[in-house]
Parts: structure tokens; sequence; C-alpha cells
């Protein structure tokens, strides 16, 4: 079997270690600091050949700054991505942005996340766009009927990973279950569940500390030097900054177009979940399906898997899929607008309100990352978020896998329970198969999330096609 080199697995419940991180333009070596130039080419780079959601586009990150370029040392850059793993918002996007900072400073991290979201973001508008205008379509149909279970394996499978990272200890599964049923059986809304998991987390470990445990401790670099808390005007100016240019757009669409407009909807719930969505892509998916789907109607729960399988398949950011369900709410409702440049005008308004606060976020943050190792209190909440992520995306998965193997589902009130229900005499063999088929050839053979993809797509397009 071919050696893993996906980073994320070096660390499934290793401590963050430390990184020489001064307060304003990290330093490196000047054998190891990239030029400006070098580290735009890089990072173009990592751009156009992120495929596979978050961890194929770690992976390719640490084979371009790592192993390739030197630019980092694999201490570092796992300390970097428990950084990154730990904030709302998507995590690779910030991984990028987080590096590039450590490079080159502000601009480089500017210039990193970027183009880290640029080539997938002009991909998944013009594919966007023709789904739009194509959906209903004899191929288009075939063609996601074979990606659909395809994307229900690769959630199933990130919920496999990351609860064999994350779920360390009886109190992190029982987190973990805790918030897989309050969002399943419950629909308590997901920024409730991530104060009640920091709450547990903090509690656990409150009450299973050992003396001295609570207590903040000295951070020392691998250099030796004690670090020490940085100032918090820069942190300020920055957040101040990014909170204006955040909040423009979602302020202009309201007063030119109204309150009640989908534009002024969009912004104002894309501008909500990029601050609560800790844990990662899969995270704000769940959170956001529950809601375009179930809340507003932006968007059938169809469409969105059909979404998620667009943005499995393209370069950038697997969140980028939020600008699908943009264009789709904004493409149905164009408000007097032509239904292209209503969606187009969509897709851009969700893309800028959810990534802005990220690097804000990252930016204002990243002369804190050897500072916080030394706050137990802290880190004990992020543990037990991350905990409650895990059952999170275990909902979206079920949701999606209902929605994928049965032609006909709902749900069932009792009470503040809800269940969601299948009429068994629609279940799909086949799509039933093609998942059970994808999660062995992305699990057990390992196969890449692309090859995974397209296997499923190809025998479902020809089924599709030949079933007339």
């Amino acid at each position: 079997m071919p050696a893993r080199t996906d980073p994320i697995v070096l660390g499934p419940r290793a401590p963050i270690e430390g990184a020489k991180l001064p307060a304003m333009v990290p330093h490196l070596p000047p054998a190891r600091q990239p030029s400006r130039s070098a580290a735009l080419r890089a990072w173009l780079y990592v751009g156009l050949n992120s495929f596979g959601g978050p961890a194929g586009q770690v992976a390719v990150m640490h084979r371009e700054i790592v192993e390739r370029r030197g630019w980092m040392s694999e201490r570092s850059f796992l300390h970097a991505l428990n950084f990154s793993m730990l904030l709302p918002g998507p995590e690779a996007q910030q991984l990028a942005t987080y590096i590039g900072w450590r490079l080159n400073g502000v601009a480089g991290g500017l210039a990193a996340g970027l183009l880290f979201i640029l080539p997938g973001a002009l991909v998944i508008m013009a594919l966007s766009a023709l789904y739009a205008l194509f959906e209903g379509t004899a191929f288009v149909d075939a063609l996601f009927y074979g990606i659909k279970p395809a994307v229900v394996a690769l959630v199933v499978g990130a919920v496999y990973g990351l609860a064999r990272r994350v779920l360390a200890g009886r109190a992190a599964w029982l987190i973990a279950g805790a918030a897989f049923g309050a969002i399943f059986f419950l629909d308590i809304p997901f920024p409730v569940i991530v104060l009640g998991a920091a709450l547990a987390g903090w509690l656990v470990a409150r009450l299973s500390r050992r003396d001295g445990d609570s207590v903040s401790q000295p951070v020392t670099a691998p250099d030796g030097r004690r670090v020490e808390r940085p100032a918090t005007s820069r942190a300020l100016t920055v957040l101040a900054v990014a909170a204006v240019l955040w909040l423009v757009p979602s302020a202009l669409a309201v007063a030119v177009l109204g309150p009640a407009s989908v534009y002024a909807q969009l912004a104002a719930f894309f501008s909500v979940a990029a601050l609560v969505t800790f844990g990662g892509a899969y995270a704000v998916l769940a959170f956001v399906a529950q809601q375009a789907v179930g809340g507003f109607g932006w968007l059938s729960a169809e469409q969105m898997l059909d979404g998620l399988g667009l943005a499995e398949s393209t370069p950038g950011p697997l969140i980028m899929v939020v600008q699908f369900v943009g264009f789709m709410a904004a493409f149905g409702v164009s408000d007097g607008l032509d239904p292209l440049a209503a969606g187009i005008l969509g897709g851009l308004l969700v893309t800028w309100v959810t990534f802005v606060p990220s690097f804000g976020i990252v930016l204002a943050g990243a002369p804190y990352v050897e500072y916080l190792q030394g706050q137990p209190q802290l880190t004990a909440a992020l543990r037990g978020i991350t905990a409650a992520v895990v059952g999170v995306i275990l909902n979206l998965g079920l949701w999606f896998g209902l929605q994928t193997v049965f032609t006909t589902t709902g749900e069932l009130r009792l009470g503040p329970l809800r269940l969601h229900t299948a009429e068994l005499v629609t279940l799909d063999p086949v799509a039933l198969g093609l998942v059970g088929l994808s999660l062995i050839v992305l699990l057990r053979l390992r196969w890449p999330l692309l090859v995974t993809l397209g296997l499923s797509a190809a025998i479902g397009l020809g089924y599709r096609l030949a079933a007339g």
C-alpha cells in the first residue's frame, strides 16, 4: 500500500506544537524566505490544483510548500493546520492565508488566500450558470444521478476521517452524539450547538483537570524564547477594516433592494454562517443545507447535492458551493433583474460575505497562535466544538443519503422531535449500490476523490441513458 501523504492524518491527537511567529511580519532565514513572485506562482499552482475537498487541498499545500519548496517545516505546517481547524469557516482557505502571512506578511496572506479562491470561484460561477440554464435535461439529470451517490460517500468518508482524528475519549464521543441528536432529531440551530459544545468541552476539562491544568502556562517557541501576548491594537485594526469591507455590500443590498429582497437575506444569512461554522467546510455545509433547503427554500435537497458535486469536482475550497447556493437563490427570484445577471450578483455577494471574515480572522489572529497554546480553558472549549462537528457532519451525510437513495422523503413531527421519513417502496437500489461502491473505492481502495466521482458519474450516466 502506498504511503499516505495527506498531512491531516499526521496529528490525529497530537498536541499543537509551537512555531516562530513574531507579531507583525514573520521572519524566515534568507535561504527559506520566498520572493513575492515565487510565492505568487506557487499559490496560483495550488489554487489551480486543489481538488477533492479539504483533505486533498491540504495535501496539495503540504506537497508544494513543505516537500517541494521547503518554505516551511513539517512541524510548522502541522501547527498552522491545527490553528486553521480551530477557526470558523473554511479551513483550507484559512490555512493558505495563514501560510501566506507566515511567508510574506499581510500582503502574502491576502495573495495566498485570493489565489486559492479565484480559480474555483470562476469555474463554479460558470458551472452554476450552465446548471441553471440546462437543469432538467435528460443528460444533466443522468449525469448528476451518478454524482450524488459519490457525494454521499465523500461526506461519510469525511465523518470517518474526522472522528478518527478528534474523538479521543468518552466525553468527546458523548458530545458528538449529543450534537448529532440535537440537529438531526430536534432541529436545533447550529450556532446553539456550537455554544453548547464549547460549554461542554470547558466543563469536562474543568471537572477532570489535574492540579494546575486550568492555569495558563508560559509558552516557549522552538528557539527557547518566551512567547508574550501580542499587542491588541493591530488585531483590532485588522478586524475593523475587515468588518467595514464585509458589511458594505450587505448594507448596499438592503438600501437599494430592500430588507425583504433575496439579496438582503443572502447577505444576512451567510454573514452569520461565516462566524458560527466551526469545524471546516463540511460543518459549514451542514448549516447551509439545513437553512437554505429547509429554512429559506432557496433550492431543493437534490439541487444542494448537485451543487456539492460541482464543488467536489472543481479546484478551490469545497465551501465554494455557497456561491452555487447564492446563484440558484437569486436566479429563482430575480427581483426584476435578468435571471442570469441576478444569479451572478447573488453568487458574488455570498462569496464576498463568506470569505472576507475568514481573511480578517486569520490575519488578526495569526500573531496569537503561539500565545493561545498556553490557555487550556480556551483549548478545551474548542475541543468540544470540534467533537460536536463530527455529529453535525454525520447529520449532513444521513440527510443527503436519504435524499439520494429514496425517491420520496418527508418529515414527521412529534412535539419537539423531528423524524426524517422515507417510503421504503421508493428505494433506488442502483443509487444505493453506487453509494456502497463509492465507499469501497474511496475508503478501502483509497482511490482519489476525482476518480471516485468520475466512476460513479459514468456508471450512473450510462444506466439512466440506457434506461431511457
